[in-house]
């Protein structure tokens, strides 16, 4: 029936949606066209603060021009939003709303939210397309009751054909917990047009989706110490997604370079070329944790999936299983077992010897002396928590490593400590490729033992081809150093194609080049890596040692005295290769200085004694430099076995040749495959 209704100085002409359900329940195609009319107009009041809190068949108004109106605000009431778009309503103990239609938390006298609107869009929706109420029972007090404890019918089991992306729809905004529906308003609008003309897993059945790129977690929290949590969260739904057969994941640094940054998903997919975006947020509150994800299809542009999880902290662990499973079953249809076990692997059951891991690699990537400290303390006390993580064990080897490499520590205290932590590693995970790389690198660097580290390197890789680190230090710690150039190139070419906008791979294939003795390709990496981030000091050390090779000496001091001012006390051993680059610029007093400098250093500290090798290199004293180099080899320096290449002088010298025979390496590793192109 078809009446006129007077809203203030309008004139409606149409019926109420509850007068069109007197004449029973609506075909569901037209019940989604209402409704999504309907969170289109939620997500608008929603969007300056309003919630409606009184949604229900009487309050909504259907035009005989198909337009939807959404009448009496009287209960509304405007606040600010809060950082989980929460709305405060009404104040504690008071309930307002229509029976049947009301939240659970406004029952409960509760601050209402945006999500109590969409609640009670889904009970209008559920009598839409059921003819019945959702929550109706013999009395207001027993509707209330259902309303906080009971499911509705299912309405799969209502004898209508509804499309079952639509019941889980409507399942969905009737979650109990306001904070496991619908995200948004506009996720809902997503949601239902996509349910329209066969929904999203329909179309999708018939199609084929092999790309995704997973944008940053956006961390609402807007505290620092979550970041750990975001960046985590973010890499360990790419590794479970990457798991999948067929499915190509764009990498980490790729994806990273938009955090931070205010940017919509389709316009992400469309500059990267993926078929699918998935974008999330978290806010840490205490010990629980809200993540919220969309999953957007950027042909489409529309939201294939969206969903909000509210769980405890220590649930982490189901929070990411669960994300990766729906994008999977979105994309996929239903999984496989097989799907299921590589996306549910752990290597640890511990969800704080997680979270410590987490933060260990978080400290770990910035790359900075004190923040690989941190990471290795997190590490460790991730150890403590299950000293049966292999992870983590990978990750303490790691940082020792690197941390003794760069000299922010002694190298003959720090190189125990890594091999025993990749020997754990392996012993308790062989199946893992992280442990293997740990172990790869401990065969190179202490024992020699180039077959064993080239097995390991192989068999990390063949775990886990996308593991880029397993193909860098492959390349410039077994195969360059061996003269194998040609091979050691393809291992990085291999690394730049799952990483290419990592600054960590353009460093190890700029320290593959200088043992190539191509300087021009590394420099290019050098600058590559500033371009990607001009606080990654390794790059000017790079780009002075590559200008050192040049004989373009006045820039390789250049570039080199900034590398040290940056470095600063935290790893004075670099000033060696300042030296080197001094003294064959004609600056043999800067260069002298320096040396006396180091060894007078490193009377109180420890120092490689490479870098005073490589200082009386440059300052042509060659039975000085390989009496520090022969120290250096005592002492299992990782330095000797990347740049023994820069010691060209000296590779005729019985003593340097003696040398690199003890380490079972060429003298003139150019001589043995010639430099490389590519």
């Amino acid at each position: 029936m078809t009446g006129h209704y007077l809203r203030g100085a309008e004139l409606l002409e149409g019926q109420t949606l509850r007068e069109r359900l007197a004449g029973g329940s609506i075909p569901w195609p037209k019940a989604v066209e209402i409704a999504v009319a309907l969170a289109e107009g939620l997500a608008a009041a929603h969007a300056k603060g309003i919630v409606h809190r009184d949604l229900k068949p009487e309050n909504i108004f259907l035009l005989t021009d198909g337009r939807v109106k959404i009448l009496d605000f009287g209960l509304v009431h405007v606040q600010m939003l809060q950082p989980d778009d929460a709305i405060t309503m009404t104040q504690p103990g008071m309930v307002l709303g229509t029976v049947g239609y009301m939240s659970p938390e406004q029952l409960r006298g509760e601050p209402a939210r945006a999500a109590t609107d969409i609640f009670a869009l889904g009970a209008v929706l559920y009598e839409m397309v059921a003819g019945r109420r959702a929550f109706a029972a013999g009395t207001a007090q027993d509707t209330l009751s259902a309303i906080l404890r009971d499911d509705p019918p299912d309405l799969a089991a209502s004898g209508k054909s509804l499309p079952a992306e639509l019941t889980r729809i409507v399942s969905h905004c009737l979650e109990k917990n306001a904070g496991e529906r619908f995200q948004s308003a506009r996720d809902l609008v997503f949601a239902l047009k996509a349910v329209v003309g066969g929904g999203a897993a329909g179309r999708l059945a018939t199609e084929t989706i092999d790309s995704i790129a997973v944008l940053p977690f956006v961390n609402v929290s807007r505290d620092p110490e979550v970041d750990y949590l975001s960046d985590g969260v973010t890499e360990t739904i790419i590794n479970s997604l990457a798991r999948l057969p067929g499915l190509r994941v764009t990498p980490r640094s790729t994806v990273f370079r938009y955090k931070g940054q205010d940017i919509d998903p389709q316009v992400v997919g469309q500059e990267l070329g993926t078929r699918v975006v998935l974008a999330g947020r978290i806010l840490q509150r205490g010990d629980t944790l809200v993540v919220g994800a969309e999953l957007v299809d950027v042909a489409r542009q529309s939201q294939l999936w969206g969903e909000r999880f509210t769980r405890k902290l220590a649930d982490i662990f189901s929070i990411e299983e669960d994300i990766a499973s729906k994008i999977s079953e979105s994309l996929r249809g239903r999984l496989t077992g097989d799907d299921r076990r590589r996306l549910a692997r752990r290597s640890t059951e511990d969800s704080e010897a997680y979270r410590l891991y987490l933060r260990g690699r978080h400290a770990f990537n910035r790359r900075t002396p004190a923040s690989m400290q941190q990471g290795s303390r997190y590490f460790a006390q991730a150890i403590e928590r299950d000293p049966g993580y292999a992870l983590a064990y990978s990750g303490l080897c790691d940082s020792y490593a690197v941390l003794g490499w760069i000299g922010a520590s002694a190298w003959p205290e720090a190189s125990p400590k890594f091999r025993e932590a990749a020997a754990r590693a392996t012993a308790i995970d062989e199946s893992l490729a992280e442990a293997h790389t740990s172990l790869g690198m401990v065969r190179a660097c202490l024992d020699w033992n180039w077959k064993e580290a080239e097995r390991e390197f192989r068999r990390a890789i063949e775990l886990d081809p996308r593991y880029f680190l397993a193909h860098t230090w492959f390349a410039f710690m077994v195969l360059g150093p061996a003269g194998r150039f040609e091979e050691a190139m393809g291992q990085i070419r291999a690394a730049l194609d799952l990483e290419p906008l990592s600054p960590t791979v353009h460093s190890h294939a700029a320290m593959l080049y200088l043992e190539a003795h191509r300087p021009e390709q590394a420099l290019e990496h050098a600058r590559t890596i500033l371009e990607l981030d001009p606080s990654f000091v390794l790059g000017h050390v790079w780009l002075g040692m590559a200008s050192d090779l040049e004989r373009r000496y006045d820039e390789a001091v250049a570039e080199l005295q900034e590398a040290v001012q940056c470095l600063g006390e935290a790893a004075p051993g670099w000033r060696g290769a300042l030296a080197h680059a001094l003294a064959l610029a004609g600056r043999r007093d800067e260069a002298e200085a320096i040396l006396a400098e180091l060894l007078q250093r490193a009377e109180r500290r420890y120092i490689d004694p490479f870098w005073m090798g490589l200082a009386c290199a440059g300052l042509d004293q060659p039975e000085r430099a390989i009496d520090y180099l022969e120290h250096a080899a005592n002492d299992r320096s990782g330095h000797l076995v990347f740049f023994y290449g820069f010691f060209e002088p000296l590779q005729r010298h019985p003593r340097f040749a003696a040398l690199m025979a003890r380490m079972g390496l060429p003298a003139d590793p150019h001589g043995v495959s010639g430099a490389a192109s590519v």
